[in-house]
């Protein structure tokens, strides 16, 4: 909104001719997303308590230790959705269509987590998996609609392949279930490691900076040209939704660093997955997913392996799956586990960001 009321004011004076760069406003994104959610936290933290009667929060499939943590409200992922989208829509261009992709994504996957944990406060067992897996392929489905159709001079539905320079794989309308596939994936690997103090937003500022880098880059023809990367003509206003993704999620660690005063929810965790899978997609970065965003796909596996192992030899491999929980069950103190974790995923962000020269 603010771009609109600002930017035409520069041919008056050139003050405002700085609402015009990008990187203006994206720290400004960064900065709004990060007060509001420290001003409305507090408001929406009572109200959750209020309603949620200190009922049960913790998951069955936990260490005892957590049942310490009982009565700490959840779906506190309502601060950062309503930071995060209403910042976007402050500084951003609305006119770009990649803008309205990731916002209704984000928006989308939250609203299928809050009805999550609602049903969970309800039955503690939350929607069948079933359900809530059809609902994400549904919103999937629907916001890549929004880019899929464009002409080829806007949009290719191409798969870029990283260390190669040049190196396109055309999927055709195989590009729809591969997207769906990172998008979902990258959801509900964020909502598995979501089960420590702070643990699953740590990693998210770090993947949020990272595909914030790569969307200035790969939306810039001279430096797409010169890193010899896919050009995505527009993707670079998706560095705004970065920089509130990032304020955002600073603002919420706030509140939920250990002893956390309020809990993510599935309403946090399938959003912010969503929102991640979904700048991969449109940022063409989706090979560069699996690195940035590696804590995740770790934990993932971690639970993958976990069953696998279970159902055909009858053996467990961790003490408990996800992995977070097998440290703990070790004796690992859980502020030791979550500030290692984020190094790994600040290593694994920088990695991938060097990646882009490597061509």
């Amino acid at each position: 909104m603010l771009y609109y009321l600002l930017v035409p004011l520069a041919k008056d004076h050139i003050v405002f001719n700085v609402f015009r760069y990008l990187t203006f406003r994206s720290f400004m994104a960064l900065i709004s997303a990060f007060i509001i959610s420290l001003v409305v936290g507090p408001w929406i933290i009572r109200r959750l308590r209020i309603a949620q009667h200190g009922g049960e929060t913790i998951r069955e499939d936990t260490p005892e230790r957590h049942r310490t943590k009982k009565g700490t409200p959840t779906m506190g992922g309502i601060v950062i959705l309503t930071a995060i989208i209403a910042t976007t829509l402050l500084w951003a261009n609305l006119t770009n269509r990649y803008m309205w992709v990731v916002i209704l994504a984000t928006g989308g996957f939250g609203l299928i987590g809050i009805w999550d944990d609602m049903t969970k406060l309800r039955t503690r067992k939350g929607l069948p998996t079933r359900v809530k897996f059809v609902a994400q392929l549904v919103v999937a489905f629907a916001v890549l609609q929004l880019i899929f159709w464009q002409p080829p001079s806007v949009w290719l539905p191409v798969l870029a392949i990283p260390f190669f320079k040049g190196w396109l794989v055309n999927l055709g309308w195989l590009w729809v279930p591969f997207a769906i596939l990172v998008i979902v994936g990258a959801s509900n690997a964020v909502n598995l490691t979501d089960g420590l103090d702070g643990l699953a937003i740590g990693p998210v500022i770090m993947a949020g900076a990272a595909f914030g880098v790569i969307a200035y880059l790969t939306g810039n023809f001279r430096a797409a040209d010169y890193l010899k990367i896919l050009n995505v003509r527009g993707a670079g206003e998706l560095t705004v939704f970065c920089g509130a993704l990032i304020g955002a999620a600073i603002g919420f660690l706030w509140f939920n660093c250990h002893p956390a005063e309020v809990f993510m929810g599935d309403a946090g965790s399938l959003a912010l997955g969503g929102a991640i899978g979904t700048l991969a997609v449109l940022t063409k970065a989706e090979l560069l997913l699996p690195l940035i965003g590696g804590l995740y796909v770790v934990e993932a596996l971690s639970v993958i392996i976990q069953v696998a192992s279970f159902k055909m030899t009858g053996r467990r491999v961790f003490r408990m799956a996800p992995l977070h929980h097998h440290y703990e069950l070790s004796g690992w103190p859980e502020p030791k586990i979550v500030v290692r974790f984020w190094i790994v995923s600040f290593a694994l962000a920088l990695l991938a960001i060097t990646t882009l020269k490597l061509r």
